[in-house]
């Protein structure tokens, strides 16, 4: 493992649960469509190796290795937690409050750094899954009249 700086305080629980932070926020985005099809899945992957190479400066470390387990970490927590009914939601809500309990633990900058990082990551997964549901209600696109 590539060892992160600023994650030299944390322990190895602590690191290995923010390296699963991706996954996490992916399948809790996603837990509100109640499943997750093959294209969303595939959405959720590419993003988390696209991060690697879009992201500030300082969270390229951190990408880098998401990006080596991503796919596992991913459906290991879809595993774990379909049906997203109540309680597996409120578990994910849970593990969601740990991860920013440790990002707390992190310097300023670079917890800002990834809380926005993450919460963009959220917004872009919930994104292209709202677009992948439209798509299959309004196949057909729709010229001006």
């Amino acid at each position: 493992m590539i060892m992160i700086k600023e994650f030299e305080k944390l322990s190895a629980e602590e690191v290995a649960l923010l390296l699963k932070a991706p996954a996490i926020v992916s399948v809790k985005a996603l837990s509100a469509y109640k499943e997750i099809n093959k294209a969303q899945k595939e959405d959720a992957i590419k993003l988390a190796h696209t991060k690697t190479f879009t992201e500030h400066y300082l969270l390229v470390p951190y990408y880098e290795e998401v990006d080596r387990h991503f796919k596992k970490y991913f459906e290991e927590y879809v595993e774990r937690y379909f049906p997203f009914d109540t309680a597996h939601c409120e578990a994910i809500k849970k593990e969601m409050d740990t991860v920013n309990a440790i990002i707390e633990k992190l310097d300023n900058v670079y917890a800002g750094q990834l809380r926005r990082s993450l919460a963009g990551y959220a917004r872009h997964v919930n994104n292209a899954a709202h677009n992948v549901l439209q798509d299959i209600i309004f196949p057909v696109t729709f010229s001006k009249l």
